[in-house]
């Protein structure tokens, strides 16, 4: 196996490899392969490719005799990436280099790779979630406004100004709503590729909070509710000021809907093992808190905790924001038994210098 890939050893390769020589025959099989195929390497060495790695295309077909490396087109290089069988329906993915001495030259090597299906299975179940989840969220409010809006333009007269203003609020709030979805899709995306944008600017955090508290408390909530500690020599915040109120109005958002009693928010200067100066904010309440198998699991797209409603898309955003700034954010217990928040932001520096 040495022999086959000089100057490392193949049984550290994250990916399954396996090297057929210029008669066929497999000199290199590494652990990676033999744990993805099911295949112990010893019995691969040595054999012909056909007999070691007995793969099979989606319609029975056998691969390496359709696909013919050696003995096929001289200008063809190797095969893409695909979805291939092996004996019980087993499936790996596939892709090979042909190694020629000359470009049109006989075939010395064929390199082999081998993936397992698990992560693109786990990757397309969740794009199919998403795509599930969004065309529910956005059924509900676009019925709701294509009904109203219907109704009013067939029968106006009929209704009082006060019910025309009642159906015209509904139609914006669920308008809203659909718009709120629509932002939070195109974050997903931003956060995925890394194209995610922070325009730090100075962020006067303690004024945040206060504004998210006081919105809170203009739409019913009890001023008694909300507890703010906010502590002194706060060092300079530049952040995406945007994107911080988004990250603050989630956290209260939850904190106010599925916790109980006082929801505190603390603001502290926090100091890193690598001395970076930074400002940790901590959002807490007193209700049932969250269980621990699921704590592992909070910033995880659709989670929603044990109450329903909403995406569960928006913990995964503040997550994706707080890492964009450089920063942590961490879930627990709070002192109150509920659920603690707390993320941490490093001073950072002006977009002009960014």
């Amino acid at each position: 196996m040495d022999d086959a890939c000089p100057g490392i050893d193949p049984d550290d390769l994250p990916d399954g490899l396996v090297v057929a020589d210029e008669t066929g025959r497999v000199i290199c099989f590494n652990a990676a392969a033999a744990r993805i195929t099911a295949i112990p390497g010893a019995e691969a060495l040595g054999r012909p490719l056909e007999q070691a790695l007995p793969l099979e295309d989606l319609k029975g077909r056998r691969w390496w005799q359709l696909t013919d490396p050696y003995g096929g087109l001289a200008t063809r290089v190797g095969q893409p990436e695909r979805n291939l069988l092996l004996p019980g329906n087993r499936e790996v993915l596939v892709s090979a280099r042909y190694v020629r001495e000359a470009p049109t030259g006989p075939v010395r090597r064929l390199v082999i790779c081998l993936r397992g299906t698990e992560a693109r299975r786990r990757t397309e179940r969740s794009h199919a979630e998403l795509i599930a989840t969004v065309a529910h969220e956005l059924r509900s409010p676009l019925t709701s406004v294509k009904g109203f809006t219907a109704t009013l333009l067939a029968k106006w007269e009929r209704f009082t100004d006060d019910q025309k203003r009642l159906m015209l609020e509904t139609v914006d709030a669920d308008a809203n709503r659909v718009t709120r979805l629509i932002a939070e899709l195109l974050d997903i995306s931003r956060i995925d590729s890394g194209r995610l944008e922070v325009r730090r600017q100075p962020v006067d955090i303690a004024a945040a909070v206060g504004r998210h508290v006081q919105a809170h408390t203009a739409g019913g909530q009890s001023p008694d509710r909300f507890f703010v500690r906010i502590h002194r020599r706060l060092p300079t915040l530049w952040a995406d000021p945007d994107k911080i109120d988004q990250v603050l109005g989630n956290l209260l958002e939850n904190a106010v809907r599925h916790g109980e009693g006082t929801v505190t928010i603390e603001v502290a200067p926090a100091i890193s093992k690598s001395d970076e100066k930074g400002t940790t904010v901590t959002v807490s309440d007193e209700g049932p808190g969250i269980p621990e198998e699921s704590m592992g699991r909070v910033f995880t797209r659709f989670w929603r905790g044990s109450k329903r409603g909403g995406t569960g898309l928006g913990l995964y955003i503040v997550k994706g924001i707080v890492e964009a700034h450089g920063g942590t954010i961490t879930v627990g217990r709070g002192p109150g038994g509920g659920a603690e928040f707390r993320f941490t932001l490093p001073v950072g520096a002006p977009a002009f210098l960014t």
